[in-house]
């Protein structure tokens, strides 16, 4: 037995707020459709989504996570370590700390409904939101 879901991440009090909903397949176009419905706490909208395929054999009691996907981002605007030091803000002080001990080479920040940077990975994609346009809200 297998099935697909997609979870949805939004932005958080201390970490990110999560909603699943089952999906047929990893269909990204569809997982943009549904992200619209989404509304966690203090209205927050979603950032992005992961797909999970979990999947129990014959003679399992329960169903685990067998595959996962990396972030599709719902939007935002990549930065690299150099990016971030370029604009000489004293704000940035931290986040430049984290980003050279934690090794992170990229970040993303995302604005849809709270602002959020988090390290992108070789596995996230950023979504360009205009190519999704044809996509109404419910």
């Amino acid at each position: 037995m297998k099935k697909h879901s997609v979870k949805f991440l939004s932005p958080g009090t201390f970490v990110s707020e999560q909603s699943t909903l089952e999906i047929d397949s990893w269909d990204i176009k569809k997982a943009v459709q549904m992200s619209k419905t989404i509304t966690e706490r203090h209205g927050a909208k979603p950032y992005g989504f992961r797909f999970v395929t979990r999947e129990r054999k014959k003679n399992e009691l329960d169903s685990k996570e067998v595959k996962w996907s990396g972030i599709y981002y719902l939007g935002g605007k990549i930065l690299t370590l150099e990016d971030v030091v370029d604009r000489n803000d004293p704000n940035d002080k931290i986040l430049i700390s984290n980003m050279r001990i934690n090794e992170w080479d990229k970040i993303i920040v995302n604005t849809n409904s709270y602002k959020i940077t988090l390290p992108f990975t070789s596995k996230d994609v950023l979504l360009n939101i205009d190519d999704f346009e044809e996509i109404k809200e419910n």
